[in-house]
């Protein structure tokens, strides 16, 4: 599956997780494979930036840990960047 199918696919999952602002594709800088990228707010560790309530609708196709931001979605690398917090600009 290719970057932008695997975000279309997850996209509201992620956007559901603490912190996390917005899903976006790209390309790794040292591989240059397309890669989903997940914006958040700050500096976290991935096992950190969990929904705890979130419950799997179909439990067969997500992985054991499905409230965490996994390192790949439907075989495509997931990257984390920390933008901060955003909003509005004066």
């Amino acid at each position: 599956m290719d970057a932008r199918r695997a975000r279309s696919r997850h996209e509201a999952e992620l956007m559901g997780l603490p912190g996390v602002t917005g899903v976006g594709t790209g390309r790794d800088e040292q591989t240059g494979e397309e890669v989903v990228v997940v914006f958040v707010t700050r500096d976290t560790p991935r096992d950190r930036l969990a929904k705890p309530d979130l419950i799997p609708e179909e439990p067969d196709l997500i992985p054991e840990e499905p409230d965490l931001i996994p390192e790949e979605l439907d075989g495509v690398p997931v990257r984390v960047v920390v933008i901060g917090e955003s909003g509005p600009r004066e």
